[in-house]
């Protein structure tokens, strides 16, 4: 029995367009099941974009793969849920094919193969949902930008440490303590996997409830968001009600 991890993404603001991320998860379990595949656990981006600049899911599950060396293949319900931007799809299959790590769609056969043809077809679908992703943030994006710009949440992912009331950001008093936490560890001098570990030891979950890898401590240390600056597109704007260490 073949093992594999799964990844599932769903940007909040376009799930009209997408469905929920549990029908993926749903999607995925049934694949599965019916040909005998082993799943050993399944990393979850929800509300978030496309790039790779804000994925800490995805961070988590190149962590755990990194560790964990028994992994055959990635599951993805379908090729856009991993990205639609075309580059972005080719470079993350390139760091799955480096780490000798397949990709499976519930979609679309055989994404990672090197047949010229599939990798043609790949490539085909992630030129339409590159498409459809430009529609899409033309629809939206020109809002969004003018909220930035008011010093306004703009959508998207929440971060730990925060939730959303009437559409805008607020701190959340016990995440943010778990955050105050990860700093104070990392001024003591602790590396990521080292604070990841502390984290698991003492009970603490992420946002979502999973368990802690060095890609989310990084992707925590790294957000301008806890120092009170937000970001949006090309905008950022300060916000001193947000702010949650000084350094």
């Amino acid at each position: 029995m073949k093992k594999i991890i799964a990844y599932c993404r769903v940007s909040t603001d376009n799930q009209k367009e997408e469905g929920t991320i549990e029908l993926q998860v749903e999607a995925i379990k049934d694949y599965c099941k019916s040909r005998d595949l082993e799943l050993v656990e399944i990393f979850k981006d929800e509300g978030i974009s496309g790039g790779l600049e804000n994925r800490p899911a995805l961070a988590d599950l190149f962590s755990f793969l990194e560790e964990v060396k028994d992994i055959d293949a990635v599951v993805i319900f379908k090729l856009d849920r991993l990205a639609r931007d075309l580059y972005i799809q080719e470079h993350i299959i390139k760091k799955l094919e480096a780490l000798n790590v397949g990709l499976i769609s519930t979609k679309e056969p055989n994404l990672a193969s090197d047949d010229p043809m599939r990798k043609a077809f790949r490539q085909f679908m992630g030129i339409v949902a590159e498409l459809e992703k430009s529609f899409i943030t033309m629809r939206l994006s020109g809002g969004r930008i003018n909220k930035a710009k008011k010093g306004r949440y703009a959508g998207g992912g929440v971060a730990i440490g925060y939730k959303s009331e009437g559409k805008e950001l607020v701190i959340s008093g016990e995440e943010a303590e778990i955050v105050k936490n990860i700093y104070k560890l990392r001024r003591g001098r602790k590396g990521l996997r080292e604070i990841a570990r502390t984290l698991n030891e003492n009970n603490i979950p992420t946002a979502r409830g999973g368990k802690w890898y060095a890609g989310t401590v990084k992707y925590i240390l790294e957000n301008p968001i806890y120092k009170g600056v937000l970001e949006y597109s090309t905008v950022e704007c300060k916000r001193p009600d947000l702010v949650l260490v000084t350094r």
